[in-house]
């Protein structure tokens, strides 16, 4: 399986920035894809950035041209710098990474433990 360990989540001032990492226990560059999610205090996870193996990268709009997720496959992390930072930013943020298998299990997820992010104003 997958290991995921993320670091990078804190506490910051609306208008700030943050670099979330995610460090993959295998390459970066043999995992089919790997994104972030984030979730809300009451609310469910949602997706905010993935990448593909082949690197296509797709966001959330409501972080469009504020994020940026990227793989560095010296030290197979997956990271995502925050610009920008807004209060509806805040959430716990999750490092996910997908296998792809046979018909009969198609996909695998695997998860980080999640990091705190939160804006304050």
């Amino acid at each position: 399986q997958v290991q995921l360990v993320e670091s990078g989540g804190g506490l910051v001032h609306v208008g700030g920035s943050l670099r979330l990492s995610c460090v993959a226990s295998e390459s970066v560059l043999r995992i089919n894809e790997m994104g972030w999610y984030r979730q809300a205090p009451g609310k469910g996870r949602e997706l905010v950035a993935t990448i593909s193996r082949a690197g296509f990268t797709n966001y959330a709009d409501s972080v469009k041209g504020r994020f940026t997720i990227n793989r560095d496959s010296t030290d197979n992390t997956l990271n995502l710098q925050m610009n920008s930072l807004k209060p509806e930013d805040t959430a716990v943020y999750f490092c996910n990474a997908k296998r792809y298998g046979p018909v009969e299990n198609p996909v695998t997820n695997f998860w980080g433990q999640g990091t705190q992010v939160t804006v304050s104003s």
